[in-house]
């Protein structure tokens, strides 16, 4: 089953199956620091995704944790680097990056345990000041890229540099991980007849865990581009996303393949139940899914 045999509703997703096929049958065998190994292809074709219409791609040939995916993205534009914040609200993906014993092993000795140094949310909202760590107060402090990304949207929407990059080699030691998904670009186009603009984001991901990881990423930026579209008043256009390597684990190859037998259904729609202008204000409460249909859950370890 290929993009071509399903119905066009269903063919991004199937897309990324076709990906997912594509490594697993061709990718090149390589180590990882992870110890656990993978098959991996390198720039693969992107993947697009429509985001009109309240459509939301989020994958349906298996369950897909949206609690997470809400939580963290909120977490992420709240700055924080707390990953016990995260796990206070049952979404604990960052959990083994945090504990105790895996951050004496990348010599961050000195952080509390969850203190996960300067990753997303700090680029996001601090970029370039100094991290002391997970506590501190940084208001202020650092350039406020996400805040420029909208003041660009709403006041110069032709701007070719509205960008929000979490890649700051100098703060590699302090982090817990380095970010892999690591560049996002956003383009406003003008439909003719006076309808509202449309955002467009794109995302330059360098590490890409096709099971775990992708499907995550895929809704987590789609999110974020209706979260500001929404606070400059436009409609959404597409996500596209872009990959460096595309790797699939050793130990995920069993379980996509059960996934690839499944034909993707249509995607949900994202309902955003009050307006809200300002980026800081979006709540948990505010999101509400409608029509998700997904095939069951599928289980894959996370590799750390």
């Amino acid at each position: 089953m290929t993009a071509e045999d399903v119905q066009p509703s269903n063919r991004e997703e199937q897309a990324y199956l076709d990906l997912c096929r594509d490594i697993i049958e061709n990718g090149e065998i390589r180590p990882d620091r992870t110890g656990t190994g993978t098959k991996s292809l390198f720039a693969p074709l992107q993947l697009r995704f429509e985001l009109s219409n309240d459509n939301f791609p989020l994958l349906t040939t298996k369950r897909v944790f949206l609690k997470g995916i809400i939580h963290e993205l909120l977490w992420f534009i709240n700055g924080c680097t707390d990953g016990k914040k995260l796990s206070e609200k049952g979404v604990k993906i960052w959990e083994g990056n945090g504990s105790r014993e895996y951050l004496d092993k990348i010599g961050l000795k000195n952080n509390r345990e969850g203190d996960l140094g300067p990753v997303y949310g700090f680029q996001w909202r601090h970029f370039g000041a100094e991290y002391t760590d997970c506590d501190a107060d940084y208001s202020g402090k650092g350039v406020d890229q996400l805040a420029d990304v909208i003041w660009k949207l709403k006041n110069n929407p032709y701007d070719r540099r509205i960008i929000m990059s979490a890649w700051n080699p100098p703060d590699f030691p302090k982090m817990a991980l380095p970010p892999c998904h690591v560049f996002s670009q956003f383009y406003v186009n003008f439909p003719p007849g006076g309808s509202k603009p449309k955002l467009n984001c794109l995302l330059y991901q360098r590490s890409c865990d096709m099971g775990l990881g992708v499907p995550f990423n895929i809704a987590s930026y789609t999110l974020l581009t209706k979260l500001i579209a929404m606070v400059c008043d436009m409609d959404c256009g597409t996500f596209t996303h872009t990959m460096g390597d595309a790797h699939v684990y050793n130990d995920h190859i069993d379980a996509i393949r059960e996934q690839l037998k499944r034909v993707p259904r249509t995607f949900p729609k994202l309902i955003i139940k009050r307006k809200v202008n300002d980026i800081d204000d979006f709540k948990f409460e505010d999101f509400e899914i409608v029509d998700y249909n997904p095939y069951p859950k599928i289980s894959m370890n996370m590799s750390v």
